[in-house]
């Protein structure tokens, strides 16, 4: 099958794409389903069974290993489904011809596709001819699936804690794992050792003599050491890396795992230049790791994909993506949010979303996994918990538990953003008889964890008419691009806009995506600074000038690159340049900061 599109929707939320490919996979169109929440993929199978007139047997939590079979049925209906909406697609496309224009136009205007299906309409075909083209050239976008490797929560039955292939990872991998699909599971938030060697027990991993690999492993990674690391890890279990899906560390939505300092252009750079060394570095540790296994030899290397997303929001960027650091796909996340033909959004965040901008996208502390969170202000998730608070009753019931990793007080882990935790912490904190300001400081950094395990799951419940004993408030995870995306698009439309055939940004301010970023990191790093003000330490020290050395050389690579690059963001260059000169300006007033610190640390030993 020949390449489709050039772009690909990843994973929101637990349930902002939580059906996206039942959607858009009829259109060639890639996306992918969080399978972090078997609650919310089983309330999800009941509903499309019910609407399909399919049986429905429940998954209770009372079966053993239930969360996997949970995920294994979802992934199963939603792949039959797919497939039908599919196959009945091609068939309308044949027997009537007009949604043969559907399908084409949503492409981008260079499609192989296109140019063929202009000559065929220009020779003389018959239906027969047609109908066999379609076949062979049409396929399904991939569905793919996300999971968190760090939600690994160990799970007990009756009391006793059961072995670690029943933690939530490691049965949610085996969900997906002990399914139809031929798709790709997405790994993020890091390396999980005991999980990535789990992967071994599952033949579909690995290849076959075509190098055909069913189900592939795709790591989300935010710099070329990691993808390394992480590429031969797996290696040496006779493991293949199809694809690294490289993310900005801040220009994205969801968990933002900041890097010391490194942006998102010289990182591409360094996988550009580095692709094929990676390539062959990691094969040449996959073979004798298949050898010593008896499995299946390849006869010729693997192909390794890499990919791209945080913060593109137009075509040119997308474009350059694309041409100048040679990137196979681009991933367009939060702009689909204002998409609900492709998205699972209810009516009031939409309205939030539409609203939003630039000061009401802020990166939170609100995750109980302790890791920067991109939030926006009047979320109907937020607004509840402060209520809650003030009523004196702060924290969430926990009734998911999926985030729980916390044992200060407890055996079991526990989340941070429960009522448990947090009134034996509150508890705690009143014990130490501070005076009011200090008290209050900490006490709000206690009640700002919130459940998202309910949260980024309730907007699909709601959309979808169904009934749970939950909260309906939600949690919405955009990127800080959202602030220039401000109104309903279809889906239609925004393949147009990401291929240059439209624009449905209606403001002429937005930034480019590398500039958007780079001031992202300084306002980062000037927290950080902020936050070493009082008790400076030798390892903040460290932190800090790597960070704003990092930050340096990628101003210089900016403009070295935007002087330099030809026939790209003509429009607007001499802004960015501009833009650039004051960064570098604003980040050395910071240097001399961090400087004055470390002479105030060197002062006090």
């Amino acid at each position: 099958m020949k390449n489709k599109h050039s772009f690909h929707i990843p994973v929101m939320g637990l349930g902002f794409t939580v059906d996206t490919p039942l959607k858009v996979s009829q259109f060639g169109i890639d996306s992918v389903i969080s399978i972090v929440d078997d609650i919310l993929l089983e309330n999800m199978r009941k509903m499309y069974c019910n609407k399909f007139k399919i049986p429905y047997n429940e998954i209770t939590d009372k079966i053993e290993d239930f969360r996997a079979k949970r995920i294994t049925s979802y992934l199963n209906l939603i792949n039959d489904l797919a497939e039908k909406k599919f196959n009945e697609f091609k068939h309308s496309i044949i027997e009537k011809g007009n949604e043969i224009k559907e399908y084409l136009n949503k492409l981008p205007d260079n499609s192989s596709l296109k140019q063929e299906f202009d000559k065929i309409k220009n020779n003389n075909f018959n239906l027969k001819e047609i109908k066999n083209w379609i076949n062979e050239n049409f396929s399904m976008g991939s569905i793919d699936v996300n999971i968190m490797t760090k939600l690994d929560k160990e799970n007990y039955f009756k009391g006793e804690k059961l072995p670690s292939e029943y933690n939530d990872a490691h049965a949610a991998l085996r969900g997906f794992a002990n399914s139809d699909l031929e798709s790709s599971i997405i790994l993020s938030a890091g390396m999980n050792p005991r999980l990535y060697s789990y992967i071994e027990q599952f033949d579909d991993f690995f290849p076959n003599e075509e190098g055909k690999i069913k189900k592939k492993i795709v790591l989300k990674v935010s710099d070329y050491r990691s993808a390394l690391i992480q590429g031969k890890f797996l290696a040496k279990k006779g493991l293949w890396v199809s694809e690294f899906r490289i993310e900005s560390g801040l220009n994205c939505g969801g968990h933002a795992f900041a890097t010391d300092g490194y942006l998102m252009g010289p990182i591409l750079t360094e996988f550009k230049e580095n692709k094929d060394e990676l390539i062959r570095s990691v094969y040449d540790v996959l073979v004798p790791a298949l050898e010593s296994k008896d499995k299946t030899l390849p006869n010729s290397i693997l192909p390794l994909t890499i990919t791209a997303q945080g913060g593109v929001g137009t075509s040119d960027e997308h474009e350059f993506l694309l041409d100048h650091y040679k990137v196979d796909s681009v991933g367009w996340g939060t702009p689909f949010l204002l998409v609900p033909e492709a998205t699972t959004v209810d009516d009031k965040t939409l309205n939030t979303l539409l609203e939003a901008k630039e000061e009401d996208l802020y990166l939170s502390d609100i995750s109980p996994l302790g890791v920067p969170f991109n939030n926006v202000r009047g979320n109907t998730k937020d607004i509840e918990k402060m209520n809650l608070a003030i009523q004196g009753r702060p924290g969430s019931s926990c009734p998911e538990g999926f985030l729980s990793s916390n044992r200060e007080f407890t055996e079991k882990s526990i989340c941070t953003a429960s009522r448990q935790y947090q009134r034996k912490k509150v508890k705690e904190l009143k014990s130490e008889n501070l005076e009011t300001e200090q008290y209050n400081s900490k006490l709000e950094k206690i009640i700002v964890k919130s459940c998202l395990c309910v949260g980024l799951s309730a907007s699909a419940l709601t959309v979808n008419k169904i009934k749970h004993k939950n909260s309906d408030k939600v949690s919405v995870c955009p990127g800080p691009n959202m602030a220039y995306f401000s109104k309903i698009s279809s889906l239609r439309q925004m393949t147009d806009h990401i291929y240059g055939r439209a624009n449905v940004i209606v403001r002429n301010d937005r930034p480019n995506m590398f500039i958007k970023e780079l001031h992202l990191y300084l306002d980062y790093l000037n927290t950080k600074i902020n936050e070493a003000k009082e008790t400076m330490t030798k390892k903040q020290e460290k932190y800090l000038f790597a960070f704003s050395k990092n930050l340096g050389d990628g101003i210089n690579y900016y403009h070295n690159m935007f002087s330099n690059v030809k026939d790209k963001f003509e429009d607007n260059k001499s802004v960015i340049i501009d833009d650039l000169m004051a960064s570098k300006e604003s980040l050395q007033q910071m240097h001399f900061r961090i400087e004055d610190l470390s002479c105030q640390l060197v002062a006090v030993k």
